[in-house]
């Protein structure tokens, strides 16, 4: 098959807050529509987090995500990805708990603990926030994410033995050598789908540099066993994850990452986000992977051997 280039939508995360945006998806109803409009647009993978429907906290129960995922599926053919991550200080039974449950094709998992600083967020905020939010953003400046090397073995153990492939989320150049460390004891199989992050506070920022160091780091370390995927945190999404697509690279957009569209215009959904890149990857001469060559790409178990 020619290279073709993978879409992820990560459709809602748990760093933006409602009173940010109108257009974030909330709601069971909110997440499903966006996640279709988004596979429609031409996004192949659809990364998932959930959210108290009443506030808008993130909520990593089991039932809240069951709420959306089997109604995604049914309307579209996308890999959804699962986080386990979650939301902001939860623990590591909270953060693996959906993906336990769903067993999905694809799960996210970071490759590391480090400081995720959000507190600047709170200059986004607008209106009259709900509560929970300036809280909860502030209180990143004294946070660690933590994904210790137990903490991730647990991880690819326990939803490996479901058959639950890895979007490998590396925030710095130090999380590549932990994956090649996992890769060496045999605990991960490839092909290996590597999401280099830019631009959080507390980690490697969003220069062009970085990710040309990140990817001669990966190359070196993992060689040709792996596809390499670029994510860009607010006004750097479109232009790393451009920049990811020339070098080979598949891309992420949506709302967890970025909420614009473009300077000062709020992005009125995920799939206008998708639309965009798609727009620019085909103006650049490449072809975007349909879900099905995705599966093939990324070797995932099906849609028909997930638990939803």
């Amino acid at each position: 098959m020619a290279r073709k280039i993978i879409i992820t939508c990560a459709i809602t995360g748990g760093i933006h807050t409602p009173s940010m945006s109108p257009h974030l998806p909330v709601t069971p109803d909110e997440i499903t529509r966006s996640s279709v409009e988004a596979a429609e647009a031409g996004a192949a993978v659809i990364h998932l987090h959930a959210r108290d429907p009443e506030t808008g906290r993130p909520d990593q129960s089991p039932a809240r995500f069951m709420e959306f995922l089997p109604r995604i599926k049914q309307q579209t053919g996308a890999i959804l990805n699962i986080t386990t991550g979650g939301g902001l200080g939860m623990t590591l039974e909270e953060r693996l708990a959906p993906a336990l449950h769903a067993a999905p094709e694809l799960a996210s998992m970071n490759m590391g603990s480090f400081n995720f600083n959000i507190s600047g967020a709170v200059r986004a905020l607008k209106g009259e926030p709900r509560d929970w939010e300036r809280p909860y953003l502030e209180g990143t400046r004294d946070m660690i994410l933590s994904n210790t090397f137990t903490q991730i073995e647990r991880g690819m153990r326990e939803l490996g033995d479901l058959g639950t492939k890895f979007e490998f989320e590396c925030y710095d150049v130090g999380h590549l050598y932990n994956l090649a460390h996992f890769v060496d004891l045999g605990l991960v199989k490839p092909p290996f789908f590597v999401q280099c992050i830019f631009g959080i506070t507390g980690a490697i920022g969003p220069d062009p540099e970085n990710l040309m160091h990140m990817k001669t780091t990966a190359d070196r370390l993992i060689g040709k066993d792996y596809l390499l995927s670029v994510l860009g945190a607010g006004r750097h999404q479109f232009p790393l994850v451009t920049m990811g697509a020339i070098l080979g690279g598949n891309v992420r957009v949506g709302l967890e990452d970025n909420l614009y569209l473009g300077r000062g215009e709020l992005a009125p959904s995920n799939a206008a986000q998708v639309a965009k890149i798609r727009r620019i990857v085909e103006e650049l001469g490449l072809e975007i992977a349909t879900a099905d060559e995705a599966r093939q790409m990324l070797g995932t178990k099906g849609a028909g051997a997930v638990n939803f």
